[in-house]
């Protein structure tokens, strides 16, 4: 995908999220992130957003911490939700295509690892107030763009899991395989041992376990939002992603 097609997709989620979030209300529970009310996931995606804001507007090099939230409430938290989706939205369509800056993930430049890094991360929070709403994530899956999705296991598999950051490892060397069955191209082998995973695209050589099904489901699930789909062969590789692989 062009980082054109990601600032869309940033700009269409966001508006999305910005919409379900204020039909459950900010006292509603988020089944998928159970520790927070729709509030705190407000408060966390649009700091997320400044953060991201920050880098490609002024130019900054190494790394920067996270701002604190405000302590708003109501609409005016929402107001500040969408100001901070704006300006994000706006920052990344004006930016130079060689605007230099921190990144932490491979990308051919920074502007293309913002602009997809934020579509994505806005995506699955798009989901979660989807759910905090009472919306079927089944139908929200199926909802979502096969291609779109694909993008988001690759940089979850090979981006996120590439680092030494990832807590999903085995005693014993393993190989899962994932699957996309609606989009071509999409296969995955993660080879899984006591240093980090090591993904390519493909499929190359035997598997341990394969977990399979359509690209959305299978990303909702890889960011466990949904239960994973089919799972094949040992299903104790797909218990240690569900218990290991939250992202830090």
């Amino acid at each position: 995908m062009e980082t054109a097609e990601f600032i869309r997709v940033l700009d269409q989620e966001g508006r999305s999220l910005a919409a379900a979030a204020a039909q459950a209300g900010p006292d509603a529970k988020v089944p998928t992130c159970p520790q927070w009310q729709v509030r705190e996931l407000l408060r966390h995606t649009g700091t997320v957003h400044r953060w991201a804001t920050s880098f490609v507007a002024g130019g900054h090099t190494s790394f920067l911490p996270f701002g604190e939230p405000p302590d708003l409430e109501g609409e005016a938290l929402l107001d500040w939700f969408r100001e901070g989706h704006r300006q994000l939205v706006d920052t990344l369509s004006d930016a130079s295509p060689d605007v230099a800056c921190w990144h932490f993930l491979p990308a051919p430049s920074p502007l293309a690892f913002w602009a997809r890094r934020q579509a994505h991360e806005t995506a699955v929070h798009r989901v979660d107030a989807d759910a905090a709403r009472g919306r079927d994530l089944e139908e929200v899956a199926r909802d979502m763009d096969p291609w779109f999705a694909a993008d988001g296991i690759d940089e979850l598999l090979r981006g996120f899991h590439a680092r030494a950051k990832s807590r999903v490892r085995t005693e014993e060397p393993a190989v899962l395989r994932v699957r996309a069955t609606d989009a071509a191209d999409a296969v995955w082998t993660v080879r899984l041992s006591a240093e980090p995973p090591v993904t390519v695209r493909g499929s190359e050589g035997a598997a341990d376990c394969e977990v399979s099904g359509p690209a959305a489901a299978l990303y909702l699930s890889l960011w466990n939002r949904l239960p994973l789909p089919a799972v094949t062969g040992d299903v104790t590789l797909a218990t240690l992603w569900r218990e290991s692989s939250g992202v830090n």
